[in-house]
């Protein structure tokens, strides 16, 4: 992969506006490969993140518990679920007290799939950075996200 600016052959009015596009570009580059790694599961990256959540719970958790613990904020996460549900990977069960909660957890059979998915494969597209360099990334983009905008 090429220089960002000459990978999409563009220039920009700043470094700031620059940066922002890499993020956004990088970030739909590792999208690309993850999907294709999860191709032949037939599940997206956000089940595999939802698989992955209901995973580290070790028990039911409510829907919205899992939605504030996705990575790729998705607003069809319901719809997600369901998917996961059909093919049986998740089992969804209705609160007795409130019946608007509803809670998820993970089967024996979403926990095998996981088993069988290799995501450390990806680490070798990470190589290219070393540890220093990968807390100074994570600095930087933490930095990003302490700006608070009061209209989202």
């Amino acid at each position: 992969m090429a220089e960002f600016s000459k990978e999409i052959n563009s220039t920009f009015p700043n470094e700031r506006i620059k940066a922002l596009l890499n993020i956004k570009f990088t970030a739909n580059y590792f999208d690309t490969i993850g999907n294709i790694q999860l191709k032949p599961f037939n599940i997206s990256e956000q089940q595999y993140n939802i698989l992955r959540i209901l995973r580290g719970a070790k028990e039911a958790i409510t829907v919205k518990t899992v939605k504030d613990r996705m990575v790729q904020k998705s607003p069809n996460a319901t719809r997600l679920m369901d998917k996961l549900c059909d093919k049986d990977l998740i089992e969804r069960t209705r609160c007795e007290n409130d019946r608007r909660v509803v809670y998820v957890k993970i089967t024996k059979k979403g926990l095998g799939l996981l088993g069988e998915i290799k995501m450390d494969d990806l680490n070798h597209y990470l190589t290219n950075i070393s540890e220093n360099e990968a807390k100074l990334l994570n600095q930087l983009l933490d930095k990003f996200r302490t700006y608070e905008d009061k209209s989202i």
